[in-house]
């Protein structure tokens, strides 16, 4: 794995989240914490919640190794495009036609009238997935050529039409403004396939799509075993790899009990934990994934721990200043991004409450991407499935048993608290010979000494701030 793909991958998320935070903000400040934000956020969960699925591992983990073991490689690609794709289309109009009982399910507690103003954006946003998905097939065939930065920064699209929608309907009705987001999400979704084919074409895969189609229907049953290896190992994959989303999703469900504006607090506090989370775990996850199934492919099991050894330092020192900075300056974060307008103090102290019960688990989840490779890349998929149901089941109890008594951040902490599980179950099944080899390193001082001296600068920070502001 090189660096660069590293780098590429971590700005082109930059991009995307400084975009997606304008969004915020601008959302922040035109609709506030209140049911009309909670009504956009109830209809985007659904799809943003496949989205990250799909987009951020669990197809590509299943998709790439049976790829690259293939010997029907074109035929192989063509017919699980086909079956998902199929499949999706189906899926959305059975949203569309059952919108209510949808948005009742993913948002309980809403009364009758939020129920029947959130269906119709439910059905329009659901869409979206059925353009995430080409994306995301696009997208691993180009991590298979070793490009990165054509699925980086096209997220960025998707931000830069929600943003275009909010600034043109800024001054209408709240009821207006949610629809034209939702229009927008369409939009961003067609613009990022239209990036994604543009860029294959030029990488010769839309040729080696066209070949598979040709020859379809003569090599099919040659890539019949392929298929199935594949569809062995897709549905583990979406559980092993999405823990972190469903966690979230449970707590906009639960949240829909609370009082008005905590499914925004939520979204708000999540997303300041995704930044750290996508911009440096899931930058280098996915640009080690592809190196290490390759080598492990060929048996060179060392060469795969020295690739993996490379980053995980790395990673622990970035995402644990993290962690010190965001917690110790939750208030003061929530605050400069999104406290005006309809945005006010209550609920910038909210929100900051919410967010430091998440950042509790930005480490164990960061990591846990990190060495659930491994198990991914050795097809070990119904494995990681099993550990991230065993995570999801604590997260459930952890969030019945906090939810009375901390309100919004006792599901933010459950979350967290599932996340600590997640990664200890990850190495047991990794085994400690694996862990331990990856965890020697000369530069291990130098990351405990940068993750204490970002929790000393960001405490100096309140100190100064708290006396002059």
């Amino acid at each position: 794995m090189r660096f660069r793909s590293v780098f590429t991958n971590s700005a082109g998320i930059l991009v995307s989240r400084v975009f997606g935070f304008v969004r915020d903000l601008l959302t922040a400040s035109i609709l506030g914490a209140n049911i009309y934000s909670d009504i956009f956020f109830v209809a985007f969960k659904l799809p943003n919640l496949f989205r990250r699925i799909f987009a951020e591992g669990a197809f590509v983990q299943s998709f790439l190794p049976t790829f690259i073991s293939s010997k029907n490689r074109s035929v192989f690609a063509v017919t699980v495009l086909i079956r998902f794709f199929l499949f999706l289309m189906a899926v959305s109009l059975a949203v569309t036609l059952l919108s209510e009982e949808v948005t009742r399910l993913i948002a309980f507690g809403f009364s009758e009238e939020a129920v029947a103003a959130a269906a119709p954006l439910v059905a329009i946003n659901f869409y979206y997935l059925d353009f995430i998905f080409l994306v995301t097939f696009l997208s691993a065939l180009l991590q298979y050529k070793e490009h990165f930065a054509t699925s980086a920064f096209s997220t960025a699209l998707l931000n830069i039409s929600m943003i275009g929608a909010l600034v043109l309907f800024r001054h209408d009705e709240p009821q207006r403004i949610v629809y034209a987001l939702s229009v927008s999400v369409l939009i961003g979704g067609a613009l990022q396939l239209a990036l994604h084919l543009w860029m294959a074409e030029r990488k010769g895969l839309c040729a080696m799509l066209a070949g598979g189609f040709a020859y379809l229907e003569k090599r099919k049953e040659a890539a019949r075993s392929e298929i199935g290896r594949f569809s062995r190992s897709f549905f583990p994959s979406v559980l092993g790899n999405s823990t972190a989303q469903i966690s979230s999703f449970i707590d906009t469900w639960l949240a829909s009990f609370l009082v008005s504006g905590s499914i925004s607090y939520l979204f708000y506090a999540n997303r300041l934990f995704q930044l750290p989370l996508a911009l440096f775990a899931t930058a280098a996850s996915v640009a080690l994934f592809p190196t290490v199934s390759k080598l492990l492919k060929k048996g060179s099991v060392e060469e795969a721990k020295a690739e993996s050894k490379r980053v995980f330092w790395l990673l622990a020192a970035l995402l644990g200043g993290a962690t010190a900075i965001g917690a110790i300056l939750s208030k003061e974060i929530v605050e400069l991004l999104f406290e005006r307008g309809a945005f006010d103090g209550a609920d910038t102290r909210n929100t900051a409450a919410v967010l430091v019960m998440y950042l509790a688990g930005l480490l164990p989840f960061g990591m846990a991407k990190l060495f659930s490779l491994w198990l991914y890349s050795m097809h070990r998929q119904a494995e990681a499935a099993k550990i991230a149901a065993k995570s999801l089941g604590f997260n459930i109890l952890f969030s019945l048993a906090l939810i009375g008594p901390l309100q919004a951040p006792g599901l933010a902490l459950a979350s967290s608290l599932a996340g600590w599980i997640l990664l200890y179950l990850t190495l047991k099944a990794l085994g400690r010979e694996i862990f331990l080899d990856i965890m020697r390193s000369k530069h291990a001082p130098l990351s405990l000494l940068f993750i204490l001296l970002c929790g000393l600068g960001a405490w100096g920070i309140k100190v100064i701030a708290d006396v002059y502001f």
